[in-house]
């Protein structure tokens, strides 16, 4: 038997074939223009479908089901999507039944963070393991959580918005309307304001012959701290004091078995990964008395989400 994953995103859709080990048999991506009704975009999944299933030389009988991965607000036992404020007609969409006038298989919904964590899980850096929180720095924190193998999803399906722990009383304005969100200083988008603060605040900065202003990315000050530029350093450290932060309370409320960070920020590899490691390790609850905590990065970039949204029967 095989799986349809969907992986809605606010600028692609993109569909595969999956098989019961997480295998990517084919996969096809689409725009999405998020400002049109759903049922043109769900009209659009299908035809992914229907092309993906073609070419493969697989039939409709052998695919158990369907999964979309979505972001926003779900009702996962409806299959509606109750509010995603990146698509113009977000607000109660009942996806699941959208989706079936088109194609009559059992379709199940979940978050894209929480599908990405289960792909992760499946087949990915936490293969193997029960107990896993992702967390991915991108645009925004996001967060999945995963216990004893299945998705914790909390009441309304509305849980695991784990960039929106407060991190600095009074700090920071983030995009949810409160100040001081973890979000609002680990996220990518931070890291960027952070950068370009520096830059402003020091213009014999190496970044300043990096990147300008308006060009600065989430690398900036990374690349300058490995050349031995020391406000870019100070912004590098600054950072993953903010981040790590986070993942002493992910740590000390859940005691995953690991940890896996995903979002492009994690391409800066062990210059990332190893002093949140040892930072974590030293200030979380019982310090050095239990074993190390496990903090590793993605494997499986931007499919986990795809493979874990076809794999959501599970």
């Amino acid at each position: 038997m095989y799986y349809i994953g969907v992986d809605l995103g606010g600028t692609n859709i993109v569909v595969g074939i999956v098989d019961a080990e997480g295998n990517i048999i084919s996969k096809k991506s689409v725009k999405t223009y998020a400002q049109r009704p759903f049922d043109q975009i769900v009209a659009d999944m299908a035809a992914c479908v229907n092309d993906l299933l073609g070419s493969a030389g697989i039939g409709l009988d052998d695919i158990k089901s369907i999964g979309i991965g979505s972001p926003g607000t779900l009702d996962t036992q409806t299959g509606v999507m109750v509010y995603a404020n990146n698509f113009l007609h977000g607000t109660n969409v009942p996806l699941r039944d959208l989706m079936r006038r088109h194609i009559d298989k059992p379709v199940y919904l979940g978050n894209d963070a929480n599908a990405a964590a289960l792909g992760e899980v499946i087949c990915g850096a936490a293969k193997g393991c029960n107990d896993v929180v992702m967390v991915t720095l991108g645009t925004g924190v996001g967060g999945g959580i995963v216990i004893d193998g299945k998705i914790y999803e909390g009441q309304y399906s509305a849980g695991a918005e784990l960039g929106h722990i407060m991190l600095i009383k009074d700090g920071e304005k983030c995009s949810c309307g409160r100040y001081g969100c973890w979000e609002a200083y680990a996220s990518a988008t931070a890291l960027v304001r952070q950068t370009r603060r520096a830059m402003e605040t020091d213009p014999d900065s190496l970044m300043n012959s990096i990147s300008s202003l308006n060009s600065v990315n989430g690398r900036t000050a990374f690349i300058a701290a490995a050349q031995g530029d020391r406000t870019a350093q100070r912004v590098v450290d600054n950072y993953i004091e903010y981040v790590s932060d986070g993942l002493i309370d992910i740590v000390n409320i859940f005691r995953p078995e690991v940890i896996i960070m995903g979002g492009g920020i994690c391409n800066e590899g062990e210059n990332l990964l190893s002093p949140l490691r040892k930072r974590v390790n030293r200030f979380k609850y019982a310090g050095g008395l239990l074993p190390d905590q496990r903090i590793e990065a993605a494997k499986l970039g931007n499919d986990a989400g795809l493979i874990g949204a076809a794999l959501l029967v599970r």
